[in-house]
């Protein structure tokens, strides 16, 4: 259905985005969400990415992005990824039930790096592939890296005082 609903796994239940949001957080699962084309489009942007933080979203993997939502994300302490050329989350056939993970994450992240990404569906099977790190400068991998922008600023203070 349209709106802000959404599918829990395991459970497989029909629930707002938000009821879903606190369950994952409780069971401490990180979430990811797979986006088509122009994600950020249309929206007040700032208010998006920081929407998207707000429910423990970790990442979002797109097809691609409105020009400076990927950005925005990243000042929220959200990691923007992006589907390599030929990639998309149609035909990989992605539903929202796999399990993904990514190594790359725990050394040094670099601007415009390729992650790989594991993607594990509910069959068992499993595909790698490679996505791009939309970061784009030395100052925004800090910002990743401290949770986003508020907390680099604090970070910095409780430094300097």
């Amino acid at each position: 259905i349209e709106g802000g609903y959404t599918c829990h796994y395991p459970s497989k239940k029909q629930m707002s985005i938000f009821d879903a949001s606190i369950k994952y957080r409780k069971s401490n699962k990180s979430l990811v969400i797979f986006s088509g084309k122009d994600y950020g489009m249309g929206s007040s942007i700032d208010w998006a990415a920081q929407g998207t933080n707000l429910l423990g979203v970790k990442a979002v993997i797109s097809e691609s992005y409105e020009r400076i939502h990927s950005s925005n994300l990243v000042g929220m302490g959200v990691l923007p990824l992006q589907f390599t050329k030929g990639q998309e989350r149609k035909s990989l056939k992605l539903t929202g039930a796999e399990i993904i993970s990514s190594s790359g994450l725990e050394g040094d992240i670099t601007p415009n790096m390729q992650l790989p990404m594991r993607n594990k569906y509910e069959s068992g099977k499993t595909l790698e592939i490679k996505v791009n790190c939309l970061i784009k400068t030395v100052n925004e991998v800090e910002y990743l890296q401290t949770g986003g922008i508020r907390q680099y600023v604090l970070k910095n203070l409780a430094e300097t005082a």
